[in-house]
């Protein structure tokens, strides 16, 4: 039902600033475009998603560089930065959301153990941020919980007294 609302509630956001939004996801597998795409009239403020789950994707896909993922890895500030800039560059949207995990049950490190999700979030007119979340529960609690913190992280900035 959060999900829902989130979307019902962005799209209806994205309208009142004549916006549309772009996807960049590695973990969520394209849970938050779905999220999105759910709601009724979604193409009005959906423009395109990219699901980048290898690092091939990330850097054919969205221009991220091999230095970035070779020196700090996929589950990073500066590769969800990048995920996010290159998803404005690549499409036609006003603002973009980027997400790259470890879902687990496996792949987790003592730096970046299973929970561990980035996010970004750019304006195509200037400005982005990002958040970095430690999730608890299995694979999918973590990415339901991704989908949430990336949706809610669009409301955040979207509805923020400018």
């Amino acid at each position: 039902m959060k999900l829902k609302l989130f979307s019902q509630q962005l799209g209806e956001v994205l309208q009142k600033h004549h916006l549309k939004v772009v996807t960049a996801e590695s973990c969520t597998g394209g849970w938050v475009a779905t999220a999105i795409t759910d709601i009724k009239g979604s193409s009005h403020w959906f423009e395109r998603g990219f699901v980048t789950y290898s690092n091939e994707a990330k850097q054919e896909m969205l221009g991220v560089s091999s230095e970035t993922l070779a020196c700090l890895g996929a589950v990073s500030e500066a590769t969800v930065k990048e995920m996010a800039k290159g998803a404005l560059l690549h499409s036609r949207a006003g603002i973009s959301v980027a997400v790259s995990g470890i879902a687990g049950p496996t792949g987790g490190s003592p730096g970046k153990p299973v929970g561990t999700v980035w996010f970004a979030w750019a304006l195509k007119a200037g400005g982005e941020w990002t958040a970095r979340e430690c999730f608890s529960g299995d694979r999918e609690a973590i990415r339901k919980k991704s989908v949430e913190r990336a949706l809610q992280g669009l409301l955040n900035i979207l509805e923020s007294p400018t």
